[in-house]
């Protein structure tokens, strides 16, 4: 009896070989996922460059070396797009540097308060000229976001002065002062902070500089009249879309999960507008929206929140009217300083439908280079080795890179003679 019951329990030795092959089998399958997902298979370029061969961009692409050379971001998840954005997104950058500057504040006609920060130079600029970085955030962002204060220490050692634009209603500690707050492409905070800069500062050639939503903002105010471009050497522009009113319809598809950061975009503006709710609803001589909040707390996109709330600070009739008018898609072909139009194609924050937009006036305009990178996600572009970042990113060094190379262009031209 005891030789049937001892095989009744022996374990076939086939049993360990397949259970060892499920094991592989899902070791195989993580690691498939993981390859996917953190995008390792894709390789590392330089950016896809358009532009026109002409003497300055020619001299630009040779003096700014980032513009040419291989963007190599971290390699075990710099290829994702997605965790490229969210570590900008939640930490902004790595050991951010706190630069000291002086808060100035700025009476409006309409009785808003503009407010920018101002950080003087730490040495004097290569060419030995006063040059001053004109610089506006992404949406909802301000001078103490830790990617701005990285940047700003970065050209601040490099000889810049530096004016962060605090978009109106961003910061939590300033109040408003009217019933109004930023939008996607009103400028008039952005003109008010380069008019105190030009007054105040006479001799100062102006380098301007725009991220994400700012991006939109600085290339329609430059676009907007010509007189705004007086005294500006250059534009960089990076990760914005361009337009609005082709954006929406991307931001609502699951591609990239552009829907879900729609979400959490629009989760963030109700806390900045809730926050102000007294200043922007009741309280006021005047009022600009209706007092129905119902929308905006039901709100899950943008785009209802633009529709209810939003596009009513400058009477706006239509969410279409209103991402027409604030779109610098309109104005971007008026701008005739050299321009630097930055995108990343894993912007899960950009379709890339958009991209046709700066690709085109590029292969158009002389004065325009449009640098695609292969990796960078949205504002991220951090580089590094393996696993750690650096401090620094691609972003910063070729912003500053460029704006070098425009002032040794500068430098370097023979003088004007007039006959």
């Amino acid at each position: 009896m005891s030789a049937p019951l001892f095989s009744m329990y022996t374990i076939s030795p086939e049993l360990p070989a397949m259970f060892d092959g499920m094991k592989l089998a899902a070791v195989a399958t993580v690691l498939y996922i993981i390859v996917r997902c953190l995008n390792l298979k894709s390789p590392t370029a330089p950016p896809d460059l358009t532009y026109q061969d002409t003497p300055l961009n020619r001299f630009l692409l040779k003096s700014c070396p980032q513009l040419t050379k291989e963007y190599i971001p971290p390699l075990l998840w710099g290829k994702s797009g997605h965790l490229q954005t969210a570590l900008y997104g939640k930490l902004g950058r790595v050991n951010s540097p706190h630069p000291s500057g002086v808060r100035k504040y700025l009476p409006m006609q309409d009785g808003a308060t503009a407010t920018f920060d101002l950080f003087e130079p730490q040495g004097d600029h290569r060419t030995g000229d006063d040059i001053t970085m004109v610089i506006c955030p992404g949406i909802g962002n301000h001078s103490e976001k830790h990617y701005i204060r990285t940047f700003v220490d970065y050209a601040q050692k490099d000889g810049y002065r530096c004016a962060v634009l605090n978009h109106l209603g961003a910061l939590p500690n300033i109040e408003l002062t009217s019933p109004r707050m930023f939008t996607y492409g009103c400028t008039w905070e952005f003109a008010a902070m380069v008019g105190y800069i030009k007054r105040t500062y006479p001799q100062t050639q102006l380098m301007v500089v725009g991220f994400s939503l700012g991006g939109n903002i600085v290339c329609k105010f430059l676009g907007e009249n010509s007189m705004n471009q007086e005294r500006v050497l250059c534009c960089v522009s990076v990760c914005q879309g361009y337009s609005a009113l082709r954006a929406q319809e991307t931001f609502l598809q699951w591609d990239q999960f552009r829907r879900f950061y729609n979400f959490l975009m629009a989760d963030n503006m109700k806390k900045i507008i809730l926050s102000h709710r007294h200043s922007l609803f009741g309280g006021n001589p005047v009022k600009t929206i209706d007092l129905d909040l119902g929308p905006l707390y039901t709100a899950t996109s943008l785009m209802q929140i633009d529709d209810n709330i939003m596009r009513k600070f400058h009477g706006h009739s239509s969410l279409k009217e209103y991402y027409e008018k604030e779109s610098c898609v309109h104005y971007i072909h008026n701008v005739n300083v050299p321009l630097l139009l930055v995108n990343s194609a894993d912007d899960p924050l950009v379709h890339e439908s958009l991209l046709t937009i700066p690709r085109t006036l590029a292969a158009k305009k002389p004065n325009v280079i449009f640098s695609l990178t292969l990796h960078g996600g949205h504002l991220g572009f951090f580089e590094g080795a393996v696993l750690f970042p650096q401090p620094l990113t691609w972003m910063d060094k070729v912003i500053v890179g460029y704006a070098n190379a425009m002032c040794q262009w500068e430098k370097q031209k023979p003088p004007c003679h007039i006959a």
